[in-house]
């Protein structure tokens, strides 16, 4: 066999690596760094599509309070997702004038100025 052959394989091997493992990996690293930085009073989304805030952390399992006085104990790998902590929008004082002293115009109001004469 010539050469060239043995760097096909190994080039094939290369690509193969590059489009299946390391993504993977990197997936896993994160997964990983989003537990350990798991802290109390986060807001959380299990793997099974619940909700929930974090009330205790031991060494390999999170309790997870599903609802006021539901809790649940769950696996560490079982949690999907870290909601990001939401901000208050700060409200623009012309704007509440505006809309009669209501911070955010209603669903209503808006539907009615966006629809078209017929």
């Amino acid at each position: 066999m010539n050469g060239g052959f043995y760097v096909l394989i190994i080039l094939v091997l290369f690509l193969l690596w590059l489009v299946l493992v390391r993504p993977t990996r990197r997936r896993r690293q994160a997964q990983e760094a989003m537990i350990d930085h798991l802290r109390i009073g986060d807001e959380v989304i299990t793997a099974g599509g619940f909700y929930g805030t974090v009330r205790r952390i031991d060494e390999d399992e999170v309790t997870v309070e599903l609802s006021p006085g539901t809790e649940a104990r769950l696996a560490k790998r079982a949690i999907a997702a870290v909601l990001p902590v939401e901000d208050e929008v700060p409200v623009d004082p012309a704007a509440e004038a505006a809309n009669g002293g209501d911070p955010a115009p209603s669903a209503a109001a808006d539907a009615s100025s966006e629809q078209a004469p017929r």
